[in-house]
């Protein structure tokens, strides 16, 4: 029941994902498309609601509540950037809107790098928190080591985020060179653009002799 769930959480994030921005974007009515982003942290209470009801009822602790509580850990952490970096994208897809930044080399995809290390870091830190709180709650009444091998795992993924990140800091991914003579290109431009003058100096122009004083 769990995993089906589980299952249907991740699909009606989806659903309410390209729904909601379909509104914004294609139906032009951005405040009902606004509110049926925000119903998404729904999926993520009720996901948590139906797991602590199942262990309350004495369901046995197992890798079906480890899987909840790191999906909802990680949505928790991700779940606002990944709506706002396709927010972005829709508006500029389908609102004419401007471009979404991306911090695609050097100190930027290293910066980037790390704050997504930070995400993962909060996410395992809820997936954590949610699973030590259901084994405090069986206690001794059942084995719970299933429950502890999915800490673990958590562990691991902030681990291997963080090697991700260590990598693009020592070895940062370069811009091409066309993108780079581009963005030369485009700096001397915007420089001489700077350095001309806003008003240039009118030519002088012949005396006209209806305006010498008269005598």
């Amino acid at each position: 029941m769990l995993v089906a769930l589980i299952i249907t959480c991740e699909i009606a994030f989806w659903v309410l994902l390209a729904g909601g921005l379909a509104l914004r974007y294609l139906a032009k009515m951005p405040r009902l498309g606004a509110v049926v982003l925000l119903c998404e942290p729904a999926l993520e209470l009720v996901l948590l609601v139906v797991t602590t009801l199942d262990l309350r009822n004495g369901g046995e602790p197992s890798w079906k509540h480890g899987l909840a509580a790191l999906y909802i850990g990680f949505t928790v952490a991700f779940g606002h950037y990944t709506v706002k970096w396709l927010d972005g994208h829709a508006a500029y897809r389908l609102a004419g809107g401007p471009k979404p930044p991306g911090p695609k080399y050097g100190k930027e995809r290293i910066v980037h790098e790390w704050k997504l290390w930070t995400r993962t870091v909060l996410g395992a830190a809820v997936a954590i928190g949610l699973l030590q709180a259901a084994v405090w709650y069986v206690g001794d009444a059942a084995d719970t080591s299933s429950l502890q091998a999915w800490q673990f795992a958590a562990l691991r993924v902030v681990g291997i985020q963080a090697l991700i990140a260590v990598t693009y800091s020592i070895w940062p991914r370069k811009a091409p060179k066309e993108t780079a003579a581009e963005a030369g290109a485009e700096a001397g431009a915007d420089a001489e653009a700077a350095a001309k003058p806003l008003v240039e100096a009118p030519v002088d122009a012949p005396i006209r002799k209806d305006r010498v004083d008269a005598p």
